[in-house]
C-alpha cells in the first residue's frame, strides 16, 4: 500500500516564487528583498494537498514522498508566483452606488461635507436598508468575484450602511450566508460606529447607547463578528465617543480596529496605540508622534492610497514614517461607495508610486502584513506548509514588474484553497 501523502494540485515550472516565509507570528517590520523568500528556478513547485500547501520546493523531489497520480497540474511557464493578496480594509457589504457625488468632489465638496448634507455614508445607509437580502448578496458577490479575478483571495468586509441594530445585524448574517461558499474568504468587522444615522442626528450619544452597544452585544452572542471599528473623526465620533465603544468591545473579547486620523489628527493613532488595537485604518493626518505610538504598542498601520484619491484628500499617508519607526505597514483597497477599489494591484501601484514604498515593502503589505492586520497570519498571507494553498499565477517573471506594470490585470491564474479559482 502506498503511505506517500496524496497531492491534489501542483503548480511547477515557477520562475520566480514570492514565498515570504517566516513571518506568521510576526509582521515585517523592514520588508526588503531578503525578506521576499524569493526562489528563482524554472523546476520549482508549489503542491497541495485538498486546500493545504503540503510542499515548496524542487519538482524532482516531489514524487519522491507524494503521491501525484491523481494531481491537477498548472504550469506556470516560468512566471511569478505570488501568495494570494488579503485586502485589509474593505467595507463591500451594500447596495447601490454613489457616482453622483464624484461632481460635488470636483467642484471642491469635501467628504465630510457630503455627509453632513445627508450624503455619503448617509446616502448607502438608505439604499441598502431599502434593498433585499438577495440583492445585496448579488452585488456583494459581484464585487467579490472582481476581486478574486484581480487576485484577492481573503477580505476583511465591514458593516457600517445599517445603522441599527436589526440591520447591522442583518448585514453580519448577509455575511455569514456568503462566508459558506469556499472561495469567498471573509474575515467581518462590525462598523456600527460608522456614522450617526438620521434618526439620530444630533444625539451621538443615545446612538452608542442603544444601537452600537446592543450590536456587539448581540454579534458577541451569535459570534458573527471578529472585529469591532469605529470612526474617530471630526463631526463623527469623538475620541472619547469611540473609546467608548472599543472598551465596550475589548470587554468582550472582540479584537479592535479604527479608522484614525484620516481628515485630521484627532488623535486616533494614540488612541489605538493605547487600546493596543489590532491595527489602526487611514492615517493620512496622522502625526509622526502617533505614529511612532503605533509601532511601539505594535499596531500594524492599515494604509489605503486609494482613498487618498478618491476623498481628494490632497496627500497620501506617510508610509516612510511607519517603517521608519519601525512600525509594521498592510495594505488595503477601502472598497466602498465612497472608494470603489476592486484591485490590490492598484493599490499596490499607488502604494510605490503615492506613499514612495518599495516593490517589496508594498507586496508584504499587500499579503502577510494585511494577514496579521486581520487577525489571519497563521493561514493565509504566504506561502508555507500548513497554509492555506492561495496563490496567484501571473504574466510576469519578477517581483519588481507588479507596480511597474500599471493599467492591466497581471494575474493569469488565481488558486483558492487548493482550487482554480479564476484563469486555466
Amino acid at each position: 500500500m502506498d503511505a506517500r501523502s496524496k497531492v491534489s494540485l501542483i503548480v511547477k515550472n515557477i520562475g520566480q516564487l514570492v514565498t515570504l516565509a517566516g513571518f506568521s507570528y510576526r509582521p515585517a517590520l523592514h520588508p526588503v528583498e531578503e525578506t521576499l523568500g524569493l526562489i528563482p528556478g524554472s523546476k520549482i513547485c508549489v503542491a497541495a494537498a485538498r486546500n493545504r500547501i503540503s510542499y515548496v520546493g524542487d519538482l524532482a523531489g516531489l514524487a519522491e514522498t507524494n503521491d501525484t497520480s491523481e494531481a491537477v497540474e498548472i504550469d506556470a511557464q516560468g512566471s511569478l508566483v505570488l501568495p494570494g493578496f488579503v485586502d485589509s480594509h474593505t467595507h463591500c457589504v451594500f447596495s447601490g452606488s454613489r457616482e453622483n457625488e464624484l461632481s460635488q468632489k470636483l467642484n471642491g465638496v469635501s467628504y465630510l461635507e457630503i455627509l453632513s448634507k445627508g450624503g455619503g455614508i448617509l446616502r448607502t445607509v438608505e439604499q441598502t436598508r431599502s434593498a433585499s437580502d438577495e440583492q445585496i448578496i448579488r452585488e456583494t458577490t459581484a464585487r467579490l468575484n472582481r476581486m478574486l479575478e484581480n487576485g484577492t483571495t481573503t477580505f476583511e468586509i465591514k458593516t457600517g450602511y445599517g445603522l441599527s441594530l436589526e440591520q447591522e445585524i442583518r448585514l453580519l448574517n448577509i455575511l455569514e450566508k456568503i462566508r459558506t461558499e469556499d472561495r469567498y474568504d471573509i474575515v467581518p468587522t462590525l462598523l456600527s460606529a460608522h456614522a450617526i444615522p438620521n434618526e439620530f442626528r444630533g444625539e451621538s450619544d443615545r446612538y452608542i447607547r442603544e444601537i452600537v452597544f446592543p450590536t456587539i452585544d448581540v454579534a458577541r452572542e451569535k459570534e458573527l463578528a471578529v472585529f469591532v471599528d469605529a470612526f474617530a473623526e471630526e463631526g463623527v465620533f469623538s475620541i472619547d465617543q469611540c473609546r467608548s465603544v472599543l472598551q465596550y468591545a475589548q470587554r468582550q473579547k472582540f479584537a479592535l480596529k479604527i479608522h484614525a486620523d484620516e481628515f485630521s489628527d484627532l488623535g486616533g493613532a494614540k488612541l489605538a496605540a493605547e487600546l493596543r488595537a489590532t491595527s489602526a485604518d487611514h492615517l493620512l493626518r496622522a502625526s509622526d508622534s502617533g505614529l511612532e505610538l503605533l509601532a511601539n504598542a505594535g499596531v500594524i498601520s492599515v494604509l489605503l492610497p486609494g482613498t487618498s484619491l478618491t476623498s481628494f484628500a490632497g496627500g497620501f499617508a506617510k508610509a516612510r514614517s511607519v517603517l521608519a519607526s519601525g512600525g509594521a505597514v498592510a495594505l488595503g483597497t477601502d472598497l466602498s461607495p465612497n472608494s470603489w477599489i476592486e484591485s490590490m494591484q492598484l493599490v499596490i501601484y499607488l502604494a510605490c508610486y503615492g506613499m514612495r514604498m518599495t516593490s517589496a515593502e508594498a507586496l508584504t503589505g499587500a499579503t502577510i502584513n494585511a494577514a496579521h492586520a486581520i487577525g489571519r497570519a497563521g493561514d493565509v498571507g504566504s506561502i508555507e506548509i500548513g497554509k492555506r494553498c492561495d496563490l496567484l499565477v501571473t504574466n510576469l517573471k519578477n517581483y519588481n514588474e507588479v507596480p511597474y506594470k500599471l493599467g492591466s490585470n497581471i494575474v493569469k491564474t488565481v488558486i483558492k484553497n487548493g482550487k482554480v479559482s479564476t484563469g486555466s
